[in-house]
């Protein structure tokens, strides 16, 4: 029986623990994706708003200059 005949099967099983066993399995991957979220919000929100001060602050040269600032 291969795994995907495994998980078919099991995700077709009505039975008492099978249907807990899903709840579980359901709520784990739910908290983990929180846990994920909640770990890496901070450190977006501060490589944005460095991104953000870093274009604010770059110059754009202009066709023909080739980068010179005068």
């Amino acid at each position: 029986m291969t795994f995907l005949t495994k998980l078919k099967t099991f995700a077709a099983d009505e039975s008492g623990a099978v249907t807990v066993d899903w709840v579980v399995l359901t709520a784990a991957i739910v908290g983990l994706g929180l846990a994920v979220i909640t770990s890496v919000r901070t450190g977006v929100g501060n490589l944005g708003t460095d991104i953000s001060n870093s274009l604010t602050s770059a110059s754009v040269a202009t066709l023909g200059t080739l980068g010179n600032s005068n």
